[in-house]
Parts: structure tokens; C-alpha cells; sequence
């Protein structure tokens, strides 16, 4: 015979094996500082390509007027101000991918801590079941 709250039980553990379920396990397979230093390298490789991008396109738009006017003085200080605004965006996007990521996979890991829960009060439904 069958049992409401097991066939419940089991509907909630197959629903979430193929919706969230796929992607925690995923996640929850990593320690929380290696999934969020692996993604804080990647978020670092994908700020520097872009941040590459941006300047090299700023300086063929402004190559005329800067050769207009060439010192050392000027070379100097836009290098500083690109080098600065290199190093400052690389902290903040730092900060934001490390808190978002250490989220991301505490939620996770909450998810599949009630999944394990619930695949163990399904096991005692079982070994109760079979007494």
C-alpha cells in the first residue's frame, strides 16, 4: 500500500534532483574558498581582457590628440591613471564576485543539506516500512 507522505516525499526529492538539484550538486561537490577563488580568477581574466579592450579603443579614439601633445609628463600620468583604474576595478569586482559567490554556494549547500535530510527520513520510511 501506498503512503501519502512518502510519494510526497519522493515527488519533492525528484523535483528538486531536476531542477536546482543538477547545479548544487555541482556546486556543493567544491569547498566554498576554491569555488569562490575559482571564480574570483575568472571573474580577474574577464575584467582584464575588458578593461584591455576598453583602454585600446580609447586610445585609437584619442591617438590624434595625444600625439598632438607627447611629454614624458603625460605618458607618465596616463599610464599611472590606467594602471590605477586597472587595480581599482579589479577590487571591486574582487569584492563582489567573492561575496556573491560565497552566497551562491552557502545556499547551495543548504539546499542539499535538506535534500540528504529528506533522502534519510526516506530511508526510516523504509526500514519502518519493511519491520
Amino acid at each position: 500500500m501506498l503512503d501519502r507522505k512518502k510519494v510526497e516525499l519522493m515527488t519533492r526529492l525528484a523535483f528538486y534532483e531536476q531542477t536546482e538539484g543538477k547545479e548544487d550538486f555541482k556546486i556543493s561537490e567544491y569547498y566554498r574558498r576554491d569555488y569562490t577563488g575559482l571564480h574570483m580568477i575568472c571573474s580577474v581574466l574577464w575584467v582584464t581582457v575588458g578593461y584591455i579592450c576598453v583602454v585600446g579603443m580609447f586610445m585609437l579614439v584619442k591617438m590624434e590628440d595625444i600625439m598632438g601633445s607627447v611629454s614624458n609628463g603625460l605618458i607618465v600620468m596616463l599610464a599611472g591613471a590606467v594602471v590605477l583604474g586597472y587595480i581599482s576595478l579589479i577590487i571591486v569586482y574582487l569584492i563582489i564576485t567573492g561575496h556573491i559567490y560565497n552566497e551562491k554556494h552557502k545556499d547551495a549547500r543548504q539546499r542539499v543539506k535538506k535534500y540528504n535530510h529528506n533522502l534519510t527520513r526516506l530511508l526510516r520510511m523504509y526500514e519502518k516500512e519493511n519491520r
